[in-house]
Formats: structure tokens, sequence, C-alpha cells
């Protein structure tokens, strides 16, 4: 049964994109549309003009929650990503179009008792121990429910949209973490996707942007921050220029103009000069660098989550 406006709903899919309307897609996003979609396949079709564009607002997570608010009879729904706070849009979450095919009804899934999450760039769910692949694709910070106890190197994991368990390897989960996390920590995380190609509304493994890499990376030690830059500035504290340490954000504004990029800090500053680790949208990749004269003269703050 599709998801119906005014329910709760779960995403099916390792990926699901969100858009800003059904009419904005192009024809080069087939790979990110289809039952199942493919989004490494449909990044790797894109030139890198191609992945920085006004129609991808963000992406969801398999497991990820939504709210429905509009249902269409050709395929898609509007929906709030209940799990990626957008104050200025929507305080409920994010708002935007998906196809319905991606999404379940949240009354398939049990409430968790145990969470894991996934801690490699991507794994397979498979249809038994070492059996078939039945969701490829699904990628860092996705949080898991335990279906049983592991079975020679298995963990039996639900998912959205199955009756019977799948089934990851045991070494790319670990347990969703109770405690908040040392912000070196978080960057660790956001350390191994360097080099990931750089997606305008990308939040997965396959492709990312600046406040996705901060997002994903706070995810995947069960901390939510908001989905945009100007929002996670809103949502931190502000500190003293030289007061910031590995881990904590720098954010980036022109004069009179809203916050419009986020970076981690990557090492302690030093002599007036600063590094930060960030999905850089002229190198089109995420990158650790020094800040050049011209970040250094749109840089507005430095936070601490």
């Amino acid at each position: 049964m599709a998801p119906q406006p005014g329910h709760q709903a779960v995403v099916r899919v390792p990926v699901a994109t969100l858009w800003t309307a059904p009419e904005a897609v192009r024809p080069i996003d087939r790979p990110a549309l289809a039952d199942a979609p493919d989004v490494a396949a449909w990044v790797a079709g894109t030139e890198h003009a191609q992945r920085i564009g006004d129609c991808v607002l963000t992406q969801l997570l398999l497991g990820e929650p939504a709210l429905v608010t509009e249902a269409r009879p050709d395929g898609w729904v509007r929906m709030l990503a209940l799990g990626q706070p957008a104050a200025e849009l929507d305080v409920r979450g994010y708002p935007g179009w998906m196809r319905t095919a991606h999404l379940a009804p949240a009354a398939d899934v049990d409430p968790p008792t145990d969470t894991l999450v996934v801690d490699v760039l991507r794994t397979t769910l498979r249809a038994a121990p070492d059996g078939p692949p039945a969701l490829p694709g699904v990628v860092l910070g996705t949080r898991l429910a335990m279906a049983g106890r592991p079975v020679d190197g298995w963990q039996p994991v639900r998912a959205p949209g199955r009756t019977d368990p799948l089934w990851a390897p045991e070494g790319d989960l670990v347990p969703l973490p109770t405690e908040r996390p040392e912000a070196k920590e978080v960057l660790a995380v956001a350390e191994r996707l360097r080099d990931l190609p750089y997606v305008w509304g990308g939040l997965s493994t396959d492709g990312i942007d600046c406040s996705g890499l901060v997002h994903l990376a706070w995810r995947r030690y069960g901390v939510t921050l908001p989905r945009d830059a100007d929002d996670q500035a809103e949502a931190t504290t502000t500190l003293a220029l030289d007061d910031e340490r590995p881990g904590d954000l720098y954010f980036f504004a022109r004069p009179g103009r809203r916050i419009h990029h986020v970076g981690i800090v990557s090492a302690e500053p030093h002599g007036g000069r600063r590094r930060m680790l960030h999905a850089c949208y002229r190198t089109r990749r995420v990158v650790e660098e020094e800040l050049p004269p011209d970040r250094v003269d749109t840089l507005v703050g430095a936070h601490r989550v």
C-alpha cells in the first residue's frame, strides 16, 4: 500500500532523492528515479556542471522517516524529511518531492529496540547469510534495527517494506552510540569521505555537498543537525576565532548575504592560518586544505556543535 497524505512513511531504498518538483527532473536523472535507484550510476553518469543545480534538495537514507503531505496519481508524493531539520522552510522537516516507490508506510516497520549504524562507505544487505544481494548500496550512517543474533559473521536486520530480515556483514555495522561523541571522532568520519564527488543536495557516500558532509558525519554518531549550512550555524555555538579546535565548524557568507558554505575545522589555527575539510564546490570533491585568501575574506565565524 502506498503512503497516504497525513501519514508517516519510511525510505525503503538505500538512498532516495528529494526533488524541488517532479517537473524539475532531467533525463540524466533516470538512474536516481528508478524504483530501485542506482545513485552511484547517476552520479557517475553526470558531468561536473550537471551535479550543481536547483532540482535536488537533499537525500534520505534507508529507514529515514518522512511525513507525506500530498500524493499525486503519477507516482510522486510531497513530503517532509523528518530527520533533517530545516527551520527556515518547515519546522517539522525538509520539504520536497519524492518518488512514491521509494517509500513504505511506517506501519510496515516495528519500532526498533536495538539500533545499528553502517560504519563503512557502503554495504550490501542480502536475502540470507552470504546469499544473493537484496539491497546493494546501503551507505555510511544508515540506521538499521537488529532482527536477531549474528550467524557466522552475518547480522540480521529489519528493512522497510520487507517481511523477512535481510543480512549484513557483521563487521560493517556498529551499535548506535548512546553518548555524545567528541568532535575529533566526527572529524575522523568526515575524513573517510575525502575525494568524494561534490553533488548539490547529496547526502551519501555516492556524492555529497558541504552541509551534507557535516550532517552525515554527526548522524553517524546519532546526533541530528539541520540539513542546510545557515540552519547549522543557528543550531551551534559561536566561538571566538582562534578558539576553534579540530571538529568545530567554519561558516562563510558574502557581505549582506546568508551563510552559503560550511567546513569542518581540521587543525588548530596557527599564525592566522586555518585548515578545514569540506565538500568544495570549486574542486567538485571533498578536500582538506588551508583556507585560501578568498575563503578567509568570507569567513564569518567558527562554531561548536
